[in-house]
């Protein structure tokens, strides 16, 4: 997989044969509605046809398998595929295995070092007993590239059948699966959710269904709804039977607390209340995670970040999902919705305290769509990454990239004449991301949020990573 910006005067044929790709894997890989209409800036993630392939309408893995010349057991394994029969136009998958035709004058070590294997695995794959004899002509089997492995959970809101297409689709991506939310209540109940249809849908696909629980309570986060849980321990032991009932009923395998803007003075008691909830759901295998604010200092100042203890929590869940966006929020200015200076800020801080192996970097899977000039007490719109590159489209204007922030970004002037600009994240800002994972050493990754259509992240995440599955 490449990723190519486009130029002015391109066209996709002209891409495609630059590349040696085939224009119908490009179009189904990025989801282009009009291939004849691209956008100078934009984006392409492009398919190597030589090691990838994206899957076309009425392909099975049975079919990609015998094509390519792998079985169906490696093919699936490779692309962490749990059913077989479960796959999806515009997916790509990597190949466990491709072709190279030995040329005058290269020999086992030249062409190991060429595609980053070893002389030993390259004979053991092909069968060659003498590593010094090989001929011009003859075709070996390459193994793909290894990659690192990691975990990746992914917040869903969409508890409905939609949600649960969107889940089967993308699901073999994720380790976890987060489902948000259920809901605290003053009395240690929590609210009731009917989410089975994502449930099922995360159990065909491998991924590890979390429970999120949230201090969420009249369209926001309550600090007093918090206070009142935190601040008696019989009803957190409450909350916790409650919990415990709900997950054993429905099949969760987790919890992802998310409790925000708690008060500093329930940070002790946020911490207690983590330590009894662990000890509680740990005995019975269940796994603790939290959700925290990006914060740079433990001493940070503001309601978001100060209850939350970056160090002690470290110590007491299995691992930590770093909020790492919202910088570009919907009542701010025009930003980068997680501008990767200010992401790699929060790093920094972040691995003093926290084991690297038990941190999660949130990624945002959306942008938002300001008026400008920027008005106080005024709301962004959110936007879909194809959203946005449509928009582009559509009023004819280049998509620039900011550097520093490693984020595309565009203006453009609507048909009544209101100026707008539009952050999000693309193939390349995501790729800085991935990059950023690989140079902190992190556990992995966790999106925000499902529903938001983002086709280009998920071929740059395979090419990038292996994904665990527990």
């Amino acid at each position: 997989m490449q990723i190519h910006v486009v130029d002015q005067g391109e066209s996709l044929w002209r891409i495609s044969q630059k590349y040696g790709s085939d224009m119908n894997q490009i179009v189904l890989l990025n989801q282009l509605t009009n291939p004849d209409n691209l956008v100078i800036g934009q984006s392409l993630v492009i398919p190597d046809p030589v090691r990838e392939y994206v899957v076309q309408p009425g392909d099975s893995v049975y079919a990609i398998a015998q094509r390519i010349g792998v079985s169906i057991e490696e093919l699936a394994e490779m692309n962490n595929i749990t059913n077989p029969a479960q796959i999806y136009a515009g997916e790509m998958l990597i190949f466990p295995y491709f072709s190279h035709e030995v040329k005058p004058g290269e020999n086992l070590w030249s062409i190991a070092s060429r595609y980053g294997t070893t002389v030993n695995q390259l004979a053991q794959v092909n069968s060659i007993a003498n590593p010094a004899l090989i001929y011009p002509g003859q075709t070996l089997r390459i193994p793909a590239r290894p990659r690192p492995l990691i975990e990746v959970n992914a917040y869903t809101t969409k508890l409905n059948v939609s949600g649960s297409q969107e889940v089967r689709a993308l699901g073999r991506n994720f380790t976890y699966l987060s489902l948000f939310m259920y809901a605290i209540q003053a009395d240690g109940s929590i609210t009731e959710r009917d989410e089975g249809p994502v449930l099922d849908a995360a159990a065909s696909t491998g991924a590890l269904p979390l429970l999120v629980l949230t201090n969420f309570s009249g369209g926001s986060f309550d600090s007093d709804l918090a206070a009142t849980i935190l601040r008696s321990p019989q009803l957190q032991d409450t909350l916790i039977t409650n919990l415990l009932e709900v997950m054993g009923q429905k099949g969760y395998r987790g919890v992802n607390v998310d409790f925000e803007y708690v008060y500093q003075t329930d940070r002790d008691n946020y911490n207690d209340f983590l330590r009894r909830l662990t000890d509680r759901l740990r005995p019975q295998g269940f796994l603790v995670s939290t959700a925290l604010a990006p914060k740079i200092s433990a001493d940070q100042q503001g309601l978001l970040y100060e209850a939350h203890d970056y160090e002690t929590q470290a110590n007491i869940v299995d691992f930590i999902v770093l909020m790492t966006y919202e910088w570009g929020w919907a009542g701010g200015r025009p930003w980068a919705i997680a501008p990767i200076n200010k992401v790699r800020e929060v790093l920094d801080y972040a691995v003093t305290v926290i084991p690297r192996d038990k941190i999660l970097m949130g990624m945002p899977l959306y942008g938002r769509d300001w008026k400008i000039p920027w008005v106080e007490g005024t709301l962004a719109r959110t936007v879909s990454p194809v959203e946005a590159v449509q928009l582009a489209a559509n009023y004819g204007v280049a998509i620039q990239y900011n550097e520093e922030y490693q984020s595309p970004f565009f203006r453009y002037t609507d048909n009544s004449g209101q100026e707008h600009e539009v952050w999000f994240e693309d193939a390349r800002s995501v790729q800085a991301k991935y990059d950023t994972i690989k140079i902190y050493g992190l556990r992995g990754a966790s999106y925000w949020v499902l529903g938001s259509p983002f086709p280009q992240n998920w071929p740059v995440l395979q090419s990038n990573f292996r994904v665990k599955k527990l």
